[in-house]
């Protein structure tokens, strides 16, 4: 959601931008009261997901984290020399409900973090913050009333996953602009309508995708829009059909935009850019496998290498708190 590159590094044409608030442009103590507040919302979440998952979910969580880091790997161009990519917040949320959909945005957000060198480590808090609390609980309460109220129209559905997206980008730039302006990195009355601003259009390009996607779940596999477990087949094919979407996605991030996204523009426009901190260490960065010399083949490695990890994390993390919550209410009944 929330780009930064500073121009000293520039990506080839074939990769996509980073998508993170870097270390540098939040104060320390604004990072540190972020991370406490990210780290005991995902401790309640990892609580509350395995009694919430049912086993369709398992395969889902890892599909849809997989998809979703795959699917920011593409900025799309937005407009006057700007772009924006997919947050994922408001699908995660209406495909398995606010608490799972913190582990999937944050298992993506972290592995980004971590492995590619997309946001800073002492950023990750309020990265995580911005698009795994705000963002997914945004779009709950956004897509909760609004889904009930239109639940007779067929297309009350696509309109409720719409604004559930745009209004989950908006507030959580809003979020992030709040912070620039209490690290004393930017002004908020700079900060909060330009980051506003921008990402009020950006918005509209994630309310698309996400409708896009509710209208391909709508059609191919509607009983993931409804409570109530399924078959283990039908778990393969949540598997296979996801699978193959989030590797797609991965071979085309060759394709994405290279104009800076919402904050990366916002940093150049208002002087605040020179701030950013580069990474303390260096594994993937810019999505850009080492080792491999063709700019595209080597986004493409690493988007792959990428989805297979996210899925991983997302996917061991659902189905580990599924087993604990299993075997608990076992011993509960034996009580």
């Amino acid at each position: 959601m929330l780009t930064l590159l500073s121009s000293r590094w520039a990506l080839p044409s074939s990769s996509p931008q980073q998508m993170h608030i870097p270390d540098g442009f939040l104060s320390v103590l604004v990072s540190i009261v972020l991370w406490a507040v990210s780290v005991i919302v995902i401790g309640i979440a990892l609580r509350k997901t395995g009694k919430l998952l049912g086993e369709r979910q398992v395969p889902l969580m890892g599909v849809l984290a997989a998809a979703i880091f795959a699917g920011q790997m593409l900025n799309f161009t937005v407009t006057g020399g700007t772009s924006g990519h997919l947050l994922g917040a408001a699908i995660a949320t209406i495909l398995l409900g606010p608490w799972p959909a913190v582990l999937v945005i944050t298992s993506v957000v972290a592995v980004q973090a971590l492995l590619f060198q997309d946001g800073g480590i002492l950023a990750l808090g309020a990265n995580i913050f911005n698009m795994a609390v705000v963002g997914v609980f945004v779009s709950y309460a956004i897509y909760t009333p609004l889904a009930n109220l239109l639940k007779r129209q067929q297309w009350g559905l696509f309109v409720a996953g719409f604004l559930a997206a745009w209004t989950s980008i908006f507030v959580a730039s809003l979020s992030a602009a709040l912070q620039l302006a209490v690290s004393g990195t930017s002004p908020a009355n700079i900060a909060i309508p330009a980051m506003g601003g921008i990402h009020a259009l950006i918005g509209i390009g994630e309310g698309l995708i996400t409708a896009g996607a509710l209208a391909f779940v709508f059609a191919a596999r509607r009983d993931l829009l409804s409570a109530g477990d399924i078959g283990p087949a039908s778990n393969r094919s949540i598997l296979v059909v996801g699978g193959i979407i989030a590797v797609v996605l991965a071979v085309l991030s060759p394709l994405a935009s290279s104009n800076p996204d919402g904050l990366e523009w916002v940093a150049e426009e208002h002087g605040f850019i020179d701030a950013a901190q580069e990474a303390a260490y260096s594994i993937i960065p810019d999505y850009v496998m080492p080792g491999v010399s063709d700019p595209a083949l080597a986004t493409i490695a690493a988007g792959i290498l990428g989805v297979a990890i996210v899925f991983s994390v997302a996917y061991g993390v659902a189905r580990a708190e599924k087993q604990t919550s299993v075997r608990q209410t076992a011993q509960e009944h034996q009580l």
